[in-house]
């Protein structure tokens, strides 16, 4: 299976998404799997287009990885991803709300 990895972002925890990422690919790769690390920048969706990974698996932190941004963007490009769908991404970054 090919497997595209999300990690990075410009949220201000990126550097604890790279490391998230890393650690994802390697243990998808000891599983066999097919991986493509992607550090996301404004090459994502026409990367994403070409590569047309099987499964997104979303190592992004922070916003426009866990609120919904990057999951809307991924069913708009009809790409199957691991996780919350967008309204429960969305949702769940408000915690008062999410209580």
């Amino acid at each position: 299976m090919k497997v595209a990895v999300l990690m990075g972002g410009k949220s201000f925890e990126r550097e604890v998404s790279l490391a998230s990422g890393k650690v994802v690919c390697e243990a998808l790769e000891e599983a066999g799997h097919k991986v493509v690390p992607l550090d996301t920048n404004a090459d994502l969706v026409p990367t994403l287009c070409s590569e047309r990974p099987d499964v997104v698996y979303n190592a992004l932190h922070g916003k426009h990885g866990e609120d919904g941004t990057i999951q809307g963007l991924l069913e708009l490009a009809r790409i199957p991803y691991v996780g919350c769908g967008v309204l429960a991404s969305a949702v769940s970054m408000d915690k008062l709300y999410t209580k």
